[in-house]
């Protein structure tokens, strides 16, 4: 737990003895550093310190939860009283947006509970996802500086709020990207990413998630070594010990999303699918596909490798830098089209550079151009990184192309609030069915965890990279840059 001392006079303690036998009720880790900061500053000579706040619990170094509300101690987060200096211990490390194209590992003070239904989770792994790529590019928009990136987790429980009942610390959880409390109208139907209570910024704002925009809370996300889950009884899942990290990561919100975007497209056994983009939700969705026992599987991209992953579970591939995808899916259903598609993609799709696709592409140039402007109008324009997709909507504008009439899209890529073009004449012309949205992570989470365990599905292959929290900032260059093979990269904050 993170320490932020205030040091003030205590008028409840009256005598050194007493304040020596309440001090020795801390676990020796925050007494230590509570005495090297003092003796530091001799200033601070004959005061102590107090709880932050009635009834918090800490893990003491026996793994017993501590109750700190009779004692004289201060933890963190409170301003400074009266002219008392404030000494801060920032306890640990995370990756904090710091605008458009600037993200920084650093010190950041380590997360306490604020309300009992809470837990702070010690984080043995998380991940990058193409969602925190549209933050830094600037295509989401409304980050706050100071924000922890994150919203895939794995850990261990360290401290829990009094109204976390079905957990214990030192359980081992998955972390569910988005944030719900399992209460209301719409968790209660599954659809807890328009979760009622659980954005501070009211039922209309929008779903909440871990290293958002201040929109969406904003929540302190999860590439760090700690994190505070808000609803831990609802947000936090336990998992057996015969799941991995490697596998337990890819259940935090990219296997969801896929299950989610093959049961937005309605695919049932037999059906001709094509999936666009075969990033890490791309092949979730593949994945997906199959376990509905889909007939046969369409996979579009320009990444070789991302290609042949693709190819791997099972799908047909097409290179969209080699070929038209619109062309290829027709040709190869003998004109019909596609039963279903999924748009994988979202709003950062990029324009083919070659191939029979690029003619088609460059007409519409000043239009994608235009949209990129109102879309991400924040963009970093120091560098060739970080910098937004050039064509917005070209992945939907392919997928309602390829869809056989009276088909079903199913969009799983993110679109932001600013993005208002969409090919919908075209797609009402054949008689589409559109289904969309931000996934529901925890309906589906029990289901791939049982799954999971029992074998029947693993993606832990196609994690492609593991690294240490010290080397994110080059993980997120080489996913930026599509690097081969960096389809998906694990980071471990304790290694």
């Amino acid at each position: 737990m993170a320490i932020s001392f205030s040091f003030q006079e205590d008028r409840d303690c009256d005598d050194a003895d007493a304040r020596d036998r309440r001090a020795l009720r801390l676990p020796d880790r925050y007494r230590s550093r509570a005495r090297r900061s003092m003796q530091a500053r001799p200033d601070l000579s004959g005061v102590h310190l107090r709880p932050v706040r009635e009834g918090a619990r800490l893990r003491g170094e026996e793994g017993r939860r501590l109750g700190l509300g009779d004692r004289c101690g201060h933890a963190a987060g409170i301003p400074i009283h009266g002219e008392s200096p404030n000494v801060e211990v920032h306890a640990m490390k995370a990756v904090v947006f710091h605008g458009v194209g600037d993200i920084r590992l650093e010190d950041v003070e380590d997360p306490r509970i604020e309300e009992p239904t809470d837990a702070v989770v010690r984080i043995t792994a998380s991940s990058i996802c193409g969602t925190d790529l549209h933050m830094v590019r600037g295509t989401l928009t409304g980050m706050k500086p100071g924000t922890v990136l994150g919203h895939e987790g794995v850990g261990v429980v360290e401290e829990l709020g009094d109204d976390v009942r079905n957990l214990k610390v030192g359980d081992r959880v998955l972390i569910a990207s988005t944030i719900a409390c399992g209460d209301c109208a719409y968790c209660r139907e599954g659809y807890f990413a328009q979760c009622d209570r659980a954005n501070p910024n009211g039922p209309q704002a929008g779903t909440a998630f871990f290293g958002g925009p201040e929109t969406s809370g904003p929540f302190q996300g999860l590439q760090a070594e700690r994190a505070r889950i808000p609803f831990a009884n609802v947000g936090l899942v336990k998992l057996p010990d015969s799941i991995s990290n490697e596998q337990a990561i890819l259940l935090s919100d990219i296997l969801p999303t896929g299950w989610m975007a093959a049961e937005l497209a309605e695919i049932k056994d037999g059906d001709t699918v094509a999936v666009f983009g075969c990033g890490p939700v791309g092949q979730a969705a593949i994945a997906a596909a199959r376990h509905r026992s889909a007939g046969r599987i369409f996979a579009v991209d320009n990444v070789t490798t991302r290609l042949e992953m693709a190819r791997a579970l099972g799908a047909e591939v097409i290179d969209f830098s080699d070929e038209d995808p619109v062309e290829q899916i027709r040709r190869l259903t003998d004109g019909i089209g596609v039963d279903r598609a999924i748009d994988a993609v979202g709003i950062d799709a990029k324009h083919p550079r070659s191939g029979s696709a690029l003619d088609d592409a460059m007409e519409h140039k000043e239009e994608y151009r235009k949209e990129v402007a109102e879309i991400a109008p924040e963009q970093n324009r120091q560098f060739w990184s970080w910098r937004p997709g050039d064509a917005p909507t070209l992945a939907l504008d392919w997928a309602v192309q390829s869809l056989a009439k009276a088909g079903t899209l199913a969009v799983i890529g993110v679109y932001p609030s600013t993005d208002r073009f969409f090919p919908l004449g075209y797609a009402m012309g054949k008689n589409l069915t559109i289904n969309m949205g931000i996934c529901n992570h925890r309906k589906y989470i029990p289901e791939l965890v049982e799954l999971v365990r029992s074998g029947q599905l693993d993606l832990a292959p196609y994690l492609t990279e593991i690294r240490p929290l010290s080397q994110v900032i080059d993980s997120y260059k080489a996913f930026e840059r599509r690097d081969p093979y960096w389809s998906k990269v694990e980071i471990q904050p304790g290694a």
